[in-house]
């Protein structure tokens, strides 16, 4: 059998060779019956991280390597490994030491006992208390449309081939690697694991990284901000009939509600404010629509190293 290892690589100089390290002792030890390939996609690195690939890949040749034009971001990363790979198994892992490299095995384990994908599992991570409160919260409110998807989220999967091909056949812009996966419906196992701290460098995966993958995430897989939006109309339309109530049982006993214009700036805000809500999230649809439509590349290949 021959496994497949896709690492998206972006500012990970120092790291990358240490990751090379630990996944080829695997296979020399405890996987040495099967064959395996690395998978480097370097997404636009400005740094010394695809030398560090390309020096590795000089003294290993199961090694190869994809750069692109400029960073293209992860998930474009991910894909272009998933592309390039031609193992029976593929497993996504991340080039920053986070992944403990030595559950593949017992992934590999699991696959052979029959599962189609295994999924590693955050149950605990080792980040600041920033990042942990905004995982909890971004995965508590994609739990309410997709439960499926484990609490604390997950990267760190190895595929079936045929897993791979089905999620390879997806062709849309703005993937939700998570969402896309579990969608296929392939039998799946379930290891959990405590995300480790980062040794070498600073993680790139800043705020608005995180909010772009969870705005894919909740716009491309669930129909949470629609069903918001029409239970958010109707508590608003519900409010402003029984308020109207009020004015004319008001009037009718000969009483004025307000004497100014306060209550009717109030009123304006209020809806107004929730219009612009409204229309920000219709908006996003929009995009991604436009997006659809112009048929732009999720990456551009500069240069493949095979």
């Amino acid at each position: 059998m021959k496994v497949s290892i896709v690492i998206a690589v972006y500012h990970n100089e120092g790291a990358i060779s240490k990751t090379h390290e630990k996944v080829q002792s695997i296979f020399s030890k405890e996987l040495k019956q099967h064959d395996y390939e690395i998978v480097f996609v370097d997404d636009g690195s400005k740094d010394g991280s695809l030398q560090e690939i390309l020096n590795i890949r000089e003294g290993n040749p199961k090694v190869k390597a994809i750069t692109f034009t400029r960073n293209f971001g992860q998930m474009a990363a991910m894909l272009a490994g998933f592309k390039q790979a031609t193992g029976d198994v593929v497993i996504n892992l991340s080039a920053d030491l986070q992944d403990p490299v030595e559950l593949i095995p017992k992934m590999v384990e699991k696959w052979e006992e029959g599962a189609e994908t295994v999924i590693c599992y955050r149950i605990d991570r080792a980040d600041s208390f920033s990042a942990k409160l905004f995982s909890r919260l971004a995965y508590g409110v994609m739990r309410i449309s997709r439960p499926e998807i484990p609490p604390g989220g997950f990267d760190f999967v190895l595929m079936d081939r045929k897993v791979m091909d089905e999620f390879n056949a997806i062709d849309v812009r703005h993937r939700y690697f998570q969402g896309d996966l579990l969608w296929t419906g392939y039998r799946t196992s379930f290891i959990p694991y405590s995300r480790l701290k980062r040794e070498i460098g600073k993680s790139q995966y800043n705020f608005g990284k995180k909010l772009k993958n969870f705005l894919d995430a909740v716009l491309d897989s669930s129909y949470l901000p629609i069903r918001f939006i029409s239970l958010l109309g109707l508590i608003t339309s519900g409010l402003g009939v029984l308020y109207s109530f009020s004015i004319v049982f008001s009037w009718f006993k000969g009483e004025t509600p307000f004497d100014g214009w306060a209550p009717i700036m109030i009123a304006i805000l209020l809806v107004g404010g929730l219009i612009m809500v409204m229309l920000g999230i219709i908006g996003e649809y929009v995009w991604r629509i436009n997006e659809e439509v112009r048929r732009r590349p999720n990456y551009v290949v500069r240069d493949k190293f095979l």
